[in-house]
């Protein structure tokens, strides 16, 4: 996918995910704008990135994903935490679990008093809007009915989640049909970048109609291996590429768009990290920022299942011959298997009382994966109900194990090192259960498989989520936004790196603390507002 072939351009985009390829194509826009993207992975070609439930077979797949991995603890049951991440074009939006879910206005206000000027939830709701297009409606004044991705609902109609949602109300959770609206509280059908049957990714909605202009040039299989530094400022990118070591120079910035691993990752390879820690691998330090991969946040998730009877669950659907018959609906354009989002219906709630926003978020699927991860489903028909805590206190690091820079980085969460966000999931685990035992469902439960009706107390919940537990992939905050590098920040307001011209980092990296919420609608956000940041520059 390519424009032209220059060396020199007015902007280099390192990675095409979430942001990356917001930030291009926005800045495409201006016809006079000279760009180009470098992707470490392939172009998006196979099949199983177009089809939603393509998910299952390409997380786990090396080819277009990056098989990163959590250092192990006594809190993972001594587990790596699979921390998969996009590494085709469109990144982790042509791998993910396709919801789209922005968060609460508290989060986004909760960034702009940490001194983050710009960043309240008035102020990046129309960023929020411009990109996209929800097909099913909701308030014009709060959601975005003209932009490129199309967000629906599922229109999917199955017994088992009617009797969910009914048995939500039994606990007294009521019914939100728009999440991403006045408010998140409530349960219903998650949203999701799909339509007409086709994944809704950024580089089908923003980066391919961009190329078409003319002005951006797209270079795949092209790992970014160092930022080129002068004088203090960024100047290019050297990257490699058919095994070739080549360089793209910058007339006007650099931007970082690799993710929350890969990005503090080229940070510190290039020089920009803490200046002991780079002595130590024998990279000379560019910028003493010691806030590089620091402030890891994610989601630790576990799911709960339940066997079902009476009624025909995903399991059996995705198996033949009852799986031609789905391939069949899905050409005919009716409800099908094929064009689902692995979650299909959400709860937000409040682990205890006296709470004033949920800091919990579940997810409902008339479906079971093998012990918990969303990859290989189980051979009996199943339905799950899972749990995350919204804000974990637990943070951990992104660490280069080595000067290579073909090296995995040493990733560390250090998921629920905080009592509390161990309390919290506790919780969450009970309210799970406690859905998945209303009497809605019963004419459809046969027996709780996971944790199973011997685990009760909190400590064996807890040895549960130690065992089974696992990354939401909602990885953030490692290069961090805020006012003062000496307090850990790494870019400030206008998502330049401090200390050091021409270089910007706009992706989930900069996010403050984490969203209440599925990470990739907000870094979307952060891309469309970070494009407009740089127009502004000039």
């Amino acid at each position: 996918m390519s424009g032209q072939a220059a060396d020199s351009f007015d902007y280099v985009v390192v990675g095409s995910g979430a942001a990356g390829a917001i930030v291009a194509a926005r800045l495409g826009e201006d016809a006079a704008l000279r760009i180009c993207v470098l992707e470490a992975g392939p172009p998006d070609h196979r099949p199983y990135l177009k089809l939603p439930a393509g998910f299952i077979k390409v997380i786990f797949n090396p080819a277009v994903a990056w098989q990163f991995s959590s250092e192990p603890t006594e809190r993972t049951g001594g587990r790596r935490i699979p921390l998969p991440q996009g590494k085709t074009l469109g990144g982790s939006t042509s791998i993910n679990g396709l919801v789209y879910n922005r968060g609460q206005r508290e989060d986004f206000d909760g960034w702009a008093a940490q001194g983050n000027a710009g960043w309240s939830y008035d102020e990046v709701l129309p960023y929020f809007q411009r990109s996209e297009h929800f097909v099913d409606g909701g308030d014009p004044a709060l959601r975005g009915h003209n932009g490129p991705l199309k967000v629906s609902l599922p229109h999917w109609p199955h017994p088992i989640c009617e009797a969910f949602l009914e048995g939500a109300a039994e606990q007294g959770m009521a019914r939100n049909p728009d999440y991403n609206g006045a408010y998140q509280k409530g349960v219903g059908y998650f949203q999701r970048s799909i339509h007409n049957g086709w994944r809704m990714s950024t580089v089908s909605c923003f980066l391919r109609p961009a190329v078409r202009r003319g002005n951006l040039d797209v270079r795949t299989h092209a790992q970014a291996l160092r930022i080129l530094v002068e004088g203090g400022r960024a100047c290019g990118v050297e990257y490699l590429q058919d095994g070739v070591r080549r360089q793209v120079m910058a007339r006007r910035e650099v931007v970082v768009s690799a993710g929350a691993i890969n990005t503090p990752k080229l940070l510190q390879l290039s020089g920009i990290g803490d200046g002991e820690r780079l002595r130590a691998l024998g990279i000379a330090t560019q910028v003493h920022l010691p806030g590089v991969g620091q402030h890891l946040k994610d989601h630790f998730s576990v799911r709960l299942v339940a066997s079902v009877k009476n009624a025909t669950t995903i399991n059996e659907l995705a198996r033949v011959p009852r799986l031609w018959g789905q391939a069949w609906q899905w050409l005919r354009g009716k409800p099908n298997i094929l064009q689902l989002s692995p979650s299909v219906v959400h709860w937000f709630a409040a682990s205890q009382p006296g709470l004033e926003r949920p800091d919990l978020q579940g997810v409902f699927s008339p479906a079971s994966y093998r012990e918990g991860y969303v990859g290989q489903l189980d051979v009996f028909p199943g339905m799950t109900c899972g749990v995350w805590q919204h804000r974990p206190q637990s943070m951990g690091t992104v660490q280069l194990a080595s000067a290579d820079p073909l090296a995995d980085p040493v990733v560390q969460p250090r998921y629920l090192a905080e009592e509390g966000d161990r309390q919290t999931l506790i919780r969450g685990v009970r309210q799970a259960r406690a859905l998945l035992q209303s009497q809605a469902l019963a004419p459809y439960r046969v027996d709780e498989v996971m944790p199973g009706p011997q685990v009760q107390s909190d400590d064996e919940i807890l040895d549960f989520i130690y065992r089974y537990g696992v990354s939401s992939y909602h990885l953030n905050g490692t290069a961090r936004m805020g006012p003062r590098p000496e307090a850990g920040a790494v870019v400030d307001a206008q998502l330049r790196v401090h200390g050091l011209q021409g270089l910007r980092v706009i992706d989930a990296s900069v996010m403050p603390e984490i969203t209440s919420a599925n990470t990739c609608a907000a870094t979307m956000m952060i891309g469309e507002k970070g494009a407009d940041l740089l127009r502004r520059a000039g």
